[in-house]
């Protein structure tokens, strides 16, 4: 019987050739969607999951509360992770990482003993010894348990290894790191490079053992660089280690400090309620750290759920276009189904008739939608920056991709093998009865949800793109444009104001400035966290906590900073070594009404404020603008050069040729700021493009349906347009008639989704303290969008049934 059930469906599907394409067609784009997306969530998803130890792996979060905000942190003294050791017996190993660019973490020169010119290098990180075997990093050469243990010794990636040691065993040989040629360091291992579905991705682990930054640095509680891992013994309560966590760092350690500084018991308290810690299992790092501010690029998991509902929603519109289409063709299958029944089959045997013919097309679909997916595979991983791979050699995905083909297949039948299994023998056989009128209601409900789901995904691709372009184009409080960056300038040494020099005698020059604190976060970039009050203040209630960047006279001219109170530094000013400049929001946040005058102090430095420059954004538009204080300093890792010329390529020639003749062994290497400031909403711009790419499938699959429904409709009024003719009645009213009733389905499915995308999309908005309003063209422009499609698509066939010859309408 399956054979026979085969049969009749292959021959029905090759007499209805175009709509049999229009069936897979449509089908195959959602499977193909589909399948992208899930690919896209099952990465997402698989983050930090490959430990052996997962389950007990842990990265401690510090929590401070103050006002009503709550803030996640997770760096932290250099003496914490030590103290939590020697108190806790719960953990099993603890280890810390620094990667902060402070301390030459993230990029740096790096050349072998007998090279001179150096490479730069991204991924560079201090840790433990004891990290390679907490974080179970697989070892090339040399052993985990001793592999960091000798101070200034590194491990390598097997990636670095190949670049630098191709075909050999590094180990016992020396790398100059950061130009540091006094002090090589020694290769001690090579581990595997992290895998590219972890959140670390490091090429370069440096030993901390016996290393300080500066004297006193690894028993100072007052500075926090420090990431910390901790693995803890199975078995353990982790709410109750949390709470041990906290009381036994506080009461052991943190009091002592705040003493010795001179707070009062009720200070201490105050803090002790604002501030707290709690562990974060390794795996839920990636997409759930929104908030925390680690350096590392993270996942989210409201993303993930998002783009899930919307794989689910592109299957359903797919499953509702091919309903539709079902149902459209009915009536050419109404006399064969009578003649079925007049010969005796059963409404069961039609049923499994037309599930069979059901499931076929969604094989074909499945199987023309995976050979899709994998032709989109490239673009997609361009989109979302993702090496993605259809995972064909794992056991588990063909039988799922059967299973689901033929569940798919199963769920879309169901109602047309139904509805045309119900047809009457008596009505069918005498052309009667075999409209589905009764189904009418819930075709035109099917569009409308098609197209109110395709409305959705419009009104949030133009809400997104509205969003980045109001990142990236307004008023920053400082000029990005035309802004050179020069990287690794701190490898001149004495020579970097010879440099300066020379990049100021070019003519499109118009400044020079050297700082490694950018308003741009990556790239090298710095951040300087301090904490300062007010000479004659109270230091333990007064106190503000801002960002402290060394910068040289020329920076707020380079990078076209507004000065709205006081001056600007001056090398005619020797006191300017003593002087800070402050923007607004540290002067509100300081309480200075009249800034220009004030000092500020934290007991090992003190400043006099001489200006104030207007709040520029310097981290992402989620945050609000903080407190930056700008003082003269040596910080000479970055110049940045503003040229006032059009020709480019020709003013990067004169600066290379600078460059090579302060430092001829030694290659140049550049990038713009405002590439850098782009970099910084990578992910607002992927998230535009993956919802702009998935609307169009939608809107396109969408289509499809309504063009199965205005072939129905047009079938269901064949006579009636033969009368209207005969009466005298134009193509263009017939057009319009037929135009009419789909215009008002789609209009119905915008006032259905505008609700809808306004709640989603001012909750997406809501993460950013600087954004832009919902406006009524937003909504107002999808809906022409949606409508404008729309006409296009019925009014194809609209025109085509008008157009048909009445004698033969009224005949048939």
């Amino acid at each position: 019987m399956l054979i026979y059930h085969l049969k009749i469906a292959a021959r029905n599907l090759s007499k209805q050739k175009m709509y049999t394409a229009i069936k897979v067609g449509g089908f195959a784009l959602g499977v193909a969607a589909c399948t992208l997306i899930a690919l896209f969530i099952r990465h997402e998803l698989s983050f930090d999951t490959h430990y052996k130890n997962g389950e007990n792996l842990y990265r401690v979060v510090g929590i401070n509360r103050n006002e009503g905000i709550v803030d996640r942190g997770v760096n932290f003294p250099a003496p914490f992770a030590p103290a939590l050791k020697a108190e806790l017996a719960e953990i099993e190993m603890i280890g810390r990482i620094n990667p902060n660019t402070l301390f030459t973490g993230g990029g740096n020169p790096l050349r072998r003993m007998n090279e001179t010119e150096n490479h730069y290098e991204e991924g560079f990180t201090f840790a433990d010894p004891q990290m390679i075997d907490l974080l179970e990093i697989p070892m090339i050469y040399g052993h985990s348990a001793s592999a960091l243990k000798q101070p200034n010794s590194i491990v390598i990636s097997k990636k670095i290894c190949d670049k630098y040691f191709p075909g050999e065993n590094p180990v016992g040989q020396t790398l100059i790191f950061n130009d540091n040629a006094r002090e090589p360091v020694l290769i001690s291992g090579v581990m595997q490079d992290f895998p590219n579905n972890s959140h670390l991705d490091f090429d370069f682990l440096i030993s901390q053992s016996g290393l300080e930054f500066y004297p006193g640095e690894q028993t100072n509680w007052n500075a926090s660089n420090y990431h910390t891992y901790l693995r803890l013994r199975p078995g353990t309560d982790v709410e109750q280690f949390e709470e041990k966590m906290m009381a036994t760092v506080f009461d052991k350690y943190l009091i002592d400090v705040f003493k010795k500084e001179g707070m009062d018991a009720a200070a201490i308290e105050k803090i002790r309620q604002s501030i707290g810690l709690e562990l974060q299992p390794i795996s839920k790092i990636h997409l759930h750290s929104s908030g925390i501010a680690d350096g590392f690029m993270h996942g989210d998991t409201r993303m993930v759920w998002l783009f899930g509902t919307i794989a689910f929603f592109i299957l359903v519109i797919a499953c509702i276009n091919f309903i539709n289409l079902s149902t459209a063709r009915s009536a050419e299958r109404a006399r064969e189904v009578g003649v079925r029944k007049a010969l005796g089959s059963q409404r069961s045997d039609l049923v499994r008739q037309f599930l069979t013919e059901t499931v076929l097309l969604s094989a074909g679909a499945f199987v023309l939608g995976l050979f899709l997916a994998r032709i989109a595979l490239p673009f997609f991983n361009q989109l979302a920056d993702k090496s993605l791979t259809i995972p064909w050699e794992e056991l588990w995905f063909l039988p799922l991709f059967a299973g689901t083909a033929l569940l798919v297949g199963l769920l879309a039948g169901l109602y047309p093998a139904f509805y045309m299994g119900s047809f009457q023998l008596v009505h069918v056989l005498k052309g009667s009865g075999h409209r589905g009128n009764k189904s009418v209601p819930l075709r035109s409900s099917l569009v409308v949800f098609q197209f109110a789901a395709s409305t959705v995904l419009i009104i949030g691709a133009i809400v997104v793109l509205k969003q980045t372009d109001f990142i990236l184009n307004t008023q920053l409080g400082f000029d990005k444009e035309q802004v050179l960056l020069l990287q690794g300038t701190q490898n001149l040494g004495d020579k970097t104001p010879v440099f300066k020099q020379e990049l100021r005698r070019i003519s499109s020059v118009e400044n020079v400035s050297i700082s490694d604190y950018l308003p741009i976060s990556g790239g090298g970039s710095k951040r300087n966290g301090n904490t300062f009050w007010e000479v004659g203040k109270d230091k333990n209630s007064d106190f503000v906590t801002f960002q402290m960047w060394t910068v040289d006279h020329n920076y707020i001219q380079t990078l076209g900073m507004d000065l709205v109170e006081g001056r600007d530094f001056s090398p005619e000013m020797p006191s300017d070594s003593q002087a800070v400049i402050i923007n607004e929001t540290l002067a509100r946040k300081l309480n200075f009404e009249q800034p220009v005058g004030k000092r500020i102090t934290n007991d090992f430095s003190t400043y006099t404020v001489i200006g104030v420059v207007k709040d520029f954004h310097f981290e992402s538009f989620r945050e609000n603008i903080g407190g930056v204080c700008l003082a003269l300093g040596n910080s000479p890792g970055i110049t940045a050069v503003k040229v006032k010329t059009s020709d480019m390529p020709q003013t990067i020639e004169a600066v290379t040729r600078a460059w090579q003749k302060i430092s001829p062994n030694q290659a140049i290497r550049y990038t713009f700021l405002d590439e850098g400031y782009a970099r910084m909403y990578d992910d607002v711009l992927k998230q535009g493009r993956i919802f702009g790419s998935f609307a169009v499938f939608a809107i396109l699959i969408a289509c499809l349906g309504l063009f199965a429904l205005a072939t129905y409709m047009a079938e269901q009024r064949t006579k009636e347009i033969g009368i209207r003719k005969v009466l005298g009645a134009s193509v263009t009213s017939i057009s319009n008639l037929l135009v009419r009733d789909f215009v008002k389905l789609v209009f119905i499915a915008i006032v259905i989704a505008s609700p809808i995308a306004y709640y989603f999309m001012q909750k997406w908005l809501s993460d950013f303290a600087y954004h832009i309003d919902l406006q009524w063209w937003m909504f107002a422009a999808a809906g022409l969008i949606a409508l404008a499609i729309a006409f296009l698509t019925v009014g194809f066939q609209s025109v085509k049934a008008a157009l048909a010859n009445p004698v033969k309408s009224l005949r048939s």
